[in-house]
């Protein structure tokens, strides 16, 4: 198996780690559990189907992308590793810009997930 494509997925798998770490951190917020038996959650509002789809999606994304990463020809591998990278950022950015919520984990989290972004984009990028 090539290095490259190991590389790719565990940046990838980081990325669901670091996801997991996210919410994990959000519910130890005081307040935060009252908030989720209550039907809120801090920073995304109110606790329904589409919201849990939302999270539900982006723990599998990266997951799915790196599974992808080990079994895709390399010329397709690169440009689903960037796509899907460019669009990991764009949504985390989003998210933030639009949650109103900010800690300094949060934010340590995010900037980790944005480097490990950046590193996926560079990496396959650089694939010869």
């Amino acid at each position: 198996m090539e290095d490259v494509k190991i590389k790719l997925a565990v940046l990838w798998i980081f990325n669901a780690v670091a996801m997991s770490a996210y919410f994990i951190v959000g519910l130890m917020v005081p307040g935060a559990m009252e908030g989720v038996i209550a039907g809120e959650l801090i920073g995304m509002g109110t606790i329904d189907e589409a919201l849990l789809l939302m999270i539900a999606l982006l723990m599998i994304i990266p997951l799915t992308v790196a599974f992808l990463s080990l079994i895709l020809k390399q010329s397709i591998n690169r440009w689903v590793n960037i796509i899907v990278a460019i669009g990991w950022i764009i949504v985390g950015i989003m998210h933030n810009l639009s949650s109103g919520y900010f800690s300094i984990a949060h934010l340590l989290i995010d900037a980790c997930m944005y480097v490990v972004a950046a590193l996926i984009i560079w990496t396959a990028w650089k694939w010869k």
